[in-house]
């Protein structure tokens, strides 16, 4: 009997600790993990580890690309891609300017924050913009494109902002 009381000591303090890593935590400086931010390099090396002795797993080369922040180490950051590639890069290659990933198919650029409005452009996946707003309960965010064109698209239509995450 007393090694079944350990065993379950053990796996409830197993389970609290696997269930903790999926509750948002802050980093040293209070940003909370994880969290979006974006390339502030055209060229960075993912690595497969923390440090310049890791293996390099890829090479992101689109300046301001969305990424998602996951875990952090020192001045490395383990981050995911809107594809779900996952690595490290150091911190000096990321910033904090917000921007989207187009997803999915062509999506409608809108004048306004409805499914009715004009379309001020159409944009193809892939498509980067800079993230604007995104109010608080709603399912739109306003971006902008690399050629200034400025326009409303669903939440779901983009990868880059949380679900229910008020911008700025």
């Amino acid at each position: 009997m007393p090694g079944n009381i350990g065993r379950r000591l053990l796996f409830g303090a197993t389970l609290l600790l696997f269930l903790g890593a999926a509750v948002p935590t802050e980093d040293k400086q209070g940003l909370k993990i994880p969290r979006f931010v974006s390339m502030r390099l055209g060229e960075v090396n993912l690595r497969v580890g923390p440090g310049q002795r890791y293996p390099i797993a890829w090479v992101f080369t689109k300046k301001d690309m969305p990424v998602e922040i996951i875990e952090e180490f020192d001045t490395w950051r383990k981050i995911r891609d809107w594809e779900g590639t996952e690595g490290w890069v150091n911190h000096a290659a990321l910033g904090g300017k917000r921007s989207v990933i187009v997803t999915g198919e062509i999506r409608a650029l809108r004048r306004s924050a409805d499914p009715q409005a004009d379309p001020v452009a159409r944009v193809e996946p892939g498509v980067i913009g800079k993230l604007l707003a995104c109010p608080a309960g709603g399912d739109w965010c306003q971006i902008e494109t690399a050629d200034g064109t400025r326009g409303w698209v669903r939440r779901g239509e983009i990868w880059g902002v949380y679900p229910d995450e008020p911008f700025p």
